[in-house]
């Protein structure tokens, strides 16, 4: 209740009837340390997606299938959370919320301007009056990041523009100028801005206040992909020009080399978790903190950078929350017990590696190996297909797992492209129209299919893949846990498939 009181007296202060509180930083960036979320903050949600939305009514909090659960056993006393399913858009129920005539604040730093702009449109028929702020009221706190880049050992791919051109987005700028920075936890991207004129060398912006001050002077027509691009630093361009950002497109069809630094960094990641697997077999009374512990270990000792990503151990009911993060020192791993671990690393090119298996200590149950089965039996036959977009793979494996064992489900999408971030797009693998792009060779992505009950487990299973002569190839080598796997479940065709990949 302190709480309400506090956020109407803000919403007083600033004379706002709704404020949108959103999970990025000013860089827009995935996952935003915790310190720079100001969701988070509000809140008490630690998901890495997922915003709120103040009112004189209360307090709501937005979030996926991945988090449905995570978000009841973490938000604050009195935040009303709004689970959303796989076809429903986030700012589309945000906009539901808000009542005609209205005044909405929104933080013109930590959002879009090509999202500002969807909000425009949303709530065009309900008279709302925008108020545009430039600092957070909820956190304003701006982490400092380091200049010391270093270079990859590979050449980027020439970017070559007919006009000049403003590259915002992290991924773009370390792709582009072949830089990377392992000295923030969980990425490898540099913190920085790029211009490029075609008359001249691109020039490299290495702090918010060089590249604003560059666009406040900047006369001259700029080319932006408002997708990209705070709303704040879109106010300072005199004269914008819209173009969707070609480096997508660059950057998602790999060169050689990045495959094969592909290939060494997931042989490395294979190490790793074999070992985990292994200490996981040799020890009693672990608890996930200590598995979690030995698994970053393991991941330096066969030379990773930092870690890709906050890795996920989960033991029994913890495996059911998709992006479970709290890897506690008082889950203690016994007999017939599942273990779920999500990991991954950057190695030295700066290239994230995921993977997900599960472990059993000693036998597993019945109803342990017909889940597992069938979420392998969806990998299998997504891995095998050949489709041409990854929203057909993800309709597949929907197709085989939904609604197929009382209480378990399917709440994600199929899986994501990785590159200099765990998460890229494209391609996508999903519900979503960027994964109705067309899959080509060289494209690197994940598939992991999963089902979960929060009253039992969750089981997911993920590689991450390549496209090669129109056929998914595995970066991942680790393989399945012969154990946990009821082959009477599969067909003739499935378990011909199973045979390329190793059973543990």
């Amino acid at each position: 209740m302190n709480r309400l009181l506090n956020v109407i007296e803000l919403l007083d202060d600033l004379k706002l009837d709704y404020l949108l509180v959103c999970s990025t930083n000013e860089f827009l960036v995935e996952y935003s340390a915790l310190s720079e979320n100001a969701r988070y903050t509000l809140t008490g949600f630690s998901g890495s997606t997922g915003d709120a939305l103040v009112s004189k009514d209360g307090i709501y909090l937005f979030v996926d299938g991945r988090y449905h659960v995570q978000a009841d056993n973490e938000v604050h006393e009195g935040i009303k959370v709004i689970k959303l399913n796989q076809k429903q858009k986030q700012d589309d129920e945000i906009a539901k919320l808000i009542k005609a005539k209205s005044t909405f604040g929104i933080v013109t730093k930590k959002i879009s301007q090509k999202r500002l702009e969807s909000f425009q449109k949303l709530l065009n028929k309900k008279n709302i009056i925008f108020k545009y702020l430039i600092n957070d009221p909820i956190n304003n706190h701006t982490e400092k990041h380091s200049t010391d880049f270093q270079k990859v050992s590979y050449k980027p791919k020439t970017f070559k523009t007919n006009c000049p051109t403003y590259i915002s987005n992290l991924e773009e700028v370390s792709y582009l100028s072949g830089y990377r920075d392992f000295s923030i936890n969980y990425s490898s991207k540099i913190w920085a801005k790029l211009f490029f004129d075609k008359n001249s060398e691109p020039v490299l912006f290495k702090t918010p206040k060089e590249s604003a001050d560059f666009l406040k002077n900047y006369e001259n027509e700029l080319a932006i992909d408002k997708n990209l691009i705070n709303a704040y630093e879109y106010s300072l361009i005199k004269k914008p020009i819209e173009k969707k950002s070609a480096v997508q497109k660059l950057k998602s069809i790999k060169t050689t080399k990045e495959i094969e630094s592909y290939k060494k960094a997931f042989e490395a990641t294979d190490r790793a978790l074999n070992a985990i697997r292994n200490y996981i077999d040799n020890n009693e009374n672990l608890s996930e903190f200590d598995i979690s512990e030995q698994l970053k270990k393991e991941f330096i000792k066969y030379g990773a950078k930092t870690l890709s990503f906050k890795s996920i151990v989960a033991i029994n009911e913890n495996s059911a929350l998709a992006h479970y993060s709290k890897n506690s020192k008082d889950i203690i791993l016994k007999k017939g017990d599942l273990v779920l671990i999500d990991c991954g690393a950057y190695y030295e090119d700066g290239l994230a590696t995921d993977i997900t298996r599960v472990f059993v200590k000693d036998k597993p149950n019945n109803l342990q190996k017909k889940i597992y089965t069938l979420v392998l039996k969806a990998f299998l036959n997504c891995f095998n297909s050949k489709p041409n977009t990854g929203y057909e793979l993800n309709n597949l494996a929907h197709s085989i797992l939904d609604d197929k064992v009382e209480g378990f489900n399917f709440s994600h999408g199929l899986g994501h492209g990785i590159g200099i971030n765990v998460h890229e797009a494209p391609p996508s693998l999903s519900y979503n129209d960027i994964a109705k792009k067309n899959l080509k060779n060289n494209m690197t992505f994940t598939i992991e299919p999963g089902l979960y009950n929060p009253k039992y487990f969750g089981i997911r299973l993920e590689n991450s893949c390549f496209i090669k002569d129109n056929k998914i190839c595995s970066f991942t080598k680790i393989g399945f846990e012969s154990k946990l796997i009821d082959k009477k479940l599969l067909n003739t065709q499935e378990l011909s498939w199973l045979k390329d990949f190793e059973l543990l």
